[in-house]
Formats: structure tokens, sequence, C-alpha cells
């Protein structure tokens, strides 16, 4: 009995690390796709125009919420809530990685399959600490 406890809060905090690292990231996206909107798309080779910035800043106001949601999520203990957040980022996630391979197979730059790749593994990382070590 007391190894499972033990057991159960390291895997707390290994989700709870994971939360402050994609906390992090996101929120270096969100201020990116904000101060300089076209920076993000150009890694790719897709050259956004003064007048498409707007949904740069849509993207980054996203990742500014999402940020701020894993940012505070490291405070939850309630088993349940934090299942629902896990599953929302993998959501995001697998969703944002569909949709960039989706984006490939009409042409864009091939430079987007490291994108895809840390979807994948953002995607393996949250269902591993969130749900399947959770049990």
């Amino acid at each position: 009995m007391l190894f499972m406890h033990f057991k159960r809060k390291r895997n707390m905090r290994s989700l709870k690390l994971l939360l402050t690292i994609h906390a992090i990231v996101t929120l270096a996206a969100a201020i990116v796709l904000i101060v300089a909107p076209a920076v993000i798309p150009k890694t790719v080779d897709i050259a956004i125009n003064h007048d498409q910035y707007l949904l740069s800043y849509f993207l980054g106001a996203a990742e500014l919420g999402i940020a701020y949601l894993s940012f505070r999520s490291r405070k939850i203990n309630d088993a349940y809530a934090l299942r629902i957040i896990v599953i929302s980022f993998i959501i995001f996630h697998a969703a944002t990685g569909l949709l960039e391979i989706y984006a490939l197979s009409r042409d864009t730059s091939p430079k987007i399959i490291v994108n895809i790749l840390l979807r994948i593994a953002m995607v393996g990382l949250f269902c591993y600490y969130g749900i399947c070590k959770k049990k």
C-alpha cells in the first residue's frame, strides 16, 4: 500500500513536470506568434503578409490560453479534473498533427514533418503520464 502511494506521487510529479514544460513551450510559441507573426509560418516555408497577421494573432491568443491552463493545472490534485485537461491537450495535439499531415499532402513544405513528430510525441507523453500512469 505504501509503495503504491509513492508510485502515484512519482507519477503525479512526472505529469506536473510535463505540464510545466508544455506551458513554457506553448507560452513561447504564443509570444512569437503575437510579436513576430510571420516567423513560425516561415519555418515551414509559408509566407504571410501583414494583412494576414490576424490569423497568427488568433492562434497566439489560443496558445496563451492553453499555456495558462497547462501552467495552472500543475496545482490541481483532482484526478478527474486533470484527466479532462490531459484529454483536451491530447485532442488539441492530435487534431493539429492530423491537420498538419493534411497540409503536407497539399504541398506544404516537408519541414512540417518535424512539427508532426513533436505533436505525436506530445500525444504519447500526455497519454502515458496523464492516462496510463494514472491508473
